[in-house]
């Protein structure tokens, strides 16, 4: 599937849809700011951390970081390992905020 625009994924959490949004920037960062509702595990600790987000497998899961690179790789890693609906928020949390 195609990756997400800050303002269709703002769209969606207006319309209450229950989305699953992964942050996979570094604690620091999750902790100066977030997406409400978004899941925390850093990129670092992604593979050691996957099985947290089993449940999610089938379904959409939206990944992000500061800008997008971070998240490609998330999204990259989550299809390695049989995540079948990855995408990456475009511009990451900085488009988000904006």
């Amino acid at each position: 599937m195609s990756d997400i625009t800050s303002e269709e994924l703002k769209k969606r959490q207006a319309a209450g849809e229950n989305l699953v949004i992964l942050d996979v920037r570094e604690g620091w960062e999750y902790e100066e700011s977030r997406i409400e509702g978004s899941q925390h595990i850093p990129l670092g600790s992604l593979p050691q951390r996957v099985d947290e987000l089993e449940d999610f497998k089938e379904g959409e899961v939206i990944v992000h970081c500061k800008g997008g690179s971070r998240a490609n790789s998330a999204k990259a890693f989550l299809a390695q390992n049989g995540f079948r609906n990855v995408r990456n928020l475009i511009g990451g949390i900085t488009a988000y905020q904006q």
